[in-house]
């Protein structure tokens, strides 16, 4: 919300200073981005004429200009096709700072020949969009002043941010009432005139949808000229960011940033039959303002009449009832929209403005007949005409809200003891009113307060949040309790355990484009109202995000990615605790040892997962390899961790080359899903760890070598063996897989050291034969013979 200094002070009587202001506004809850002197930024700028004017000999769309600027003449090219000798402009000598684009100015030679500054547009100096040529000013204009003093531009603009609750502040009245309110001045009484009606108001206005528009008021004011807004108006709307259009337009939005209400004005010989607030039909379109044409819902409020809609309902106008040069008689519409309609509205159409962002905040229901007399007096002040009786349509929601109040609450709630005849009188000059049993009537602009808690932070911040005293929070006697939860410490640990490795973490948007969500089944949840197309599907796996970072890697010449990330996939059920990592490029650079480098294949992808499941608690020992990981996975490749057929704990192996490819990746990328949800919890044991025992005898290695059939994978064998003699056998690993001579077509041999531990006493051959029968009958049932 812009409002510039002058314009505070038509509602404010105050002496504060600038700095004054923006202090007692960020105290308040206002918090103050800018504050922005245009003043300041023109100082070096003067006005200056044009004594002469000469084509640029080299060149044909410029000029070689003699200006005097109050310190004689200085040469000046210029391309400006209005440029002549005689104007009288803006000029900026070598060392100003153009406003528009932070040039500094200098002589220089533009095209061979010397140019000692620059006349302006209003373009480059910020005061306008125009850019069609160099400002001209009145003849009679001072040669030599500073522009900026001249023009009366020392009116500094203060840029706030208004939070969504604080709807009365989205015009400059009620930033003054907050500022009176808080001791900064005075607020100036409102001035509502009373307007004559000349006649009745011939077109009928009405509202069919009492719940989108529960009041819609209008009159007819005829006889007008619309022409060009006045100079003090047109200063006020330049200076908050609004390009002066005409009268009429520039009234309507001088009344929306003056006192937060929007209203519109309908050119009255483009509409026919009543005017009517209601909902839209499936279908219908309408073209606005903006030159866009929406098709509606009948979740929708419009204005319509009998050719159709006219108005997208507290958000824009059309297109074709607008306002022109030409209109003669015009129709003023003051109402009052339901604000989430409006919000959904305009979610839903994509469509912004400045009334929408007032309307679906929540206008004062109780402002439309002072709105329409102060916009008729403006009108009739600067257009002419005559106005007709007010129609009123509906009634506005004003049923006043009471809240019972204790004002032992600010010293409970606010931690401020604040007397309660302070209190009354802060609410007072607030716009509430206090009973002397403490029933606190809401004003009309503030739909935000619900309850004594809100009756609370309206005095706290106007007493000061700075007077808030910090209060320690109590604790309990003794050593602090540990607060995280066991998800918070699993998370912790895998952090830890991944960095050790060497994997560099990433934090991403949960959100992604459809495209990238397609590339992984798709999205359960889509966002209605995205900060872009980019981020409009929620997230269902990790890997998008951390696949986009790695191209952004790469773009930047990194030879090695190693991500990872803790987050949530969030999936039609429910949101799923999850690690993603993500390994691109160069495993091992090249060097003397190895020649080539080596990159990442499925089986680094898998002893990340591996890692990180032991660090959440998962057993590993007990995990099963599967396939079935995922279509963005490449078949044979690729597969799942799991305990039993059903329970995946987590997917592995290299990228399907479609998926690489629709994120720009080359080369050998190979990924992983750790499920941290599927990991089971781990039994309680207590504080305490058990107290580590190491076994007494040296363990027994024995390796074996089995013939299979090619297609039997090697963890299958393994859990054979490792099942064979559960009390002796206490580990098993592959570390041999040969095809070749002596191996049979069709079979591979794979090469099992097996470790068996014994416990009373060492073990006699007798029995270690024993457990290599076993072994060996074991692993028949997977069809593997002991290769002889």
């Amino acid at each position: 919300m812009k409002f510039s200094l002058s314009w505070l002070k038509e509602h404010l009587e105050t002496e504060l200073s600038v700095d004054g202001i923006a202090d007692t506004l960020n105290a308040i809850g206002l918090e103050v981005e800018t504050i922005d002197n245009a003043a300041e930024k023109l100082k070096s700028f003067r006005i200056a004429k044009v004594l002469t004017a000469a084509p640029h000999p080299q060149a044909d769309k410029l000029q070689v200009l003699t200006v005097d600027a109050g310190d004689g003449p200085l040469q000046v090219v210029c391309g400006a096709p209005n440029a002549r000798a005689g104007l009288v402009g803006v000029f900026g000598p070598a060392g100003a700072v153009l406003p528009s684009n932070g040039m500094v100015l200098k002589v220089a030679a533009i095209r061979g020949v010397e140019s000692n500054g620059m006349m302006c547009s209003v373009r480059e100096l910020e005061l306008g969009e125009e850019h069609d040529g160099i400002i001209e000013l009145a003849a009679d204009a001072p040669i030599g002043e500073v522009y900026a003093s001249w023009a009366k531009l020392d009116d500094p603009v203060f840029d706030v941010a208004i939070t969504p609750n604080r709807q009365d502040c989205m015009g400059v009245r009620g930033i003054a009432r907050d500022l009176a309110a808080a001791g900064a001045g005075t607020l100036k009484p409102l001035d509502v005139p009373q307007v004559a009606a000349g006649f009745p108001c011939s077109t009928e206005i009405r509202t069919d949808d009492a719940k989108g528009c529960p009041a819609f008021y209008g009159r007819i004011i005829r006889g007008i000229t619309n022409g060009p807004s006045p100079e003090w108006m047109q200063n006020r709307l330049k200076a908050v960011g609004q390009r002066p259009i005409s009268a009429l337009v520039d009234i309507t939005n001088y009344v929306m940033f003056d006192h937060g209400r929007p209203s519109h004005a309908y050119d009255l010989k483009q509409l026919n039959g009543a005017v009517v607030a209601r909902r839209a039909v499936d279908g219908e379109t309408v073209t606005v303002l903006n030159g866009k044409n929406y098709a509606l819902t009948s979740a929708m409020t419009v204005i319509a009449d009998d050719n159709g809609v006219h108005d997208i309902a507290g958000i824009m106008g059309g297109e074709h009832s607008g306002v022109s040069d030409a209109t003669i008689d015009v129709l003023l519409e003051v109402a009052y929209f339901d604000p989430e309609r409006i919000a959904r509205t305009g979610q839903a159409l994509l469509l912004t403005s400045d009334a929408r962002a007032r309307f679906e905040r929540g206008v004062d229901p109780a402002f439309l007949d002072d709105a329409l007399a102060i916009i008729t007096r403006l009108v009739q002040s600067i257009c002419g005409g005559e106005a007709s009786e007010i129609v009123r349509a509906g009634q506005p929601p004003v049923e006043p809200k009471i809240i019972a109040y204790d004002t032992r609450l600010c010293a409970r709630l606010g931690g401020v003891g604040v007397e309660p005849a302070e209190q009354k009188e802060i609410l007072e000059r607030l716009g509430f009113g206090v009973a002397d049993d403490w029933n606190v009537t809401v004003p009309t602009w503030r739909r935000d307060v619900d309850g004594a808690p809100d009756l609370v932070e309206e005095v706290v911040r106007i007493v000061g949040l700075d007077k808030i005293v910090s209060v320690a929070l109590p604790r309990a006697e003794g050593v602090a309790r540990p607060t995280a939860t066991p998800a918070q410490k699993q998370e912790r640990k895998v952090r830890r355990t991944a960095a050790a490795r060497g994997l560099n973490e990433a934090i991403t948007w949960s959100f992604l484009s459809e495209t990238q969500a397609a590339a992984f089944g798709g999205g359960a949840w889509t966002l209605s109202n995205p900060i872009s197309e980019d981020l409009k599907v929620m997230r269902p796996s990790l890997l998008p995000g951390l696949l986009s970072a790695a191209q952004r890697n790469v773009d930047r010449g990194a030879d090695s990615i190693r991500l990872f990330e803790v987050g949530r996939r969030y999936l039609a059920d429910a949101e799923r605790a999850t690690v993603g990592i993500v390994l691109s490029g160069e495993r091992s650079a090249r060097g003397w040892a190895d020649g080539k480098a080596r990159g990442f294949d499925a089986f680094d992808a898998k002893a990340e997962a591996i890692a990180l499941l032991e660090a959440a608690g998962a057993p590993v020992e007990n995990l099963q390899i599967f396939g079935e990981a995922g279509t963005h996975y490449h078949p044979g490749q690729s597969g799942t961790l799991r305990l039993g057929p059903k329970t995946v704990l987590a997917s592995f192996g290299a990228l399907h080359p479609a998926t690489a490819k629709a994120f720009d990746l080359g080369g050998a990328v190979v990924a992983a899903e750790i499920y941290l949800d599927a990991i089971p919890a781990k039994r309680g044991s207590g504080f305490m760890r058990p107290a580590f025992a190491p076994a007494a005898l040296q363990a027994v290695r024995r390796d074996f070598a089995f013939l299979v059939a090619v297609d039997v994978a090697g963890d299958a064998l393994l859990r054979a063996v490792k099942g064979a003699d559960k009390a002796a056998i206490t580990g098993a690993r592959l570390f041999d897989v040969f095809t070749g001579a002596g191996v049979p077509e069709g079979q591979k041999s794979l090469a099992i050291e097996v470790v068996l531990q014994p416990v009373d006493k060492s073990f006699t051959e007798e029995e270690l034969g024993a457990v290599a029968a076993k072994i060996v009958a074991a692993a028949a049932k997977v069809g593997a013979v002991l290769r002889g």
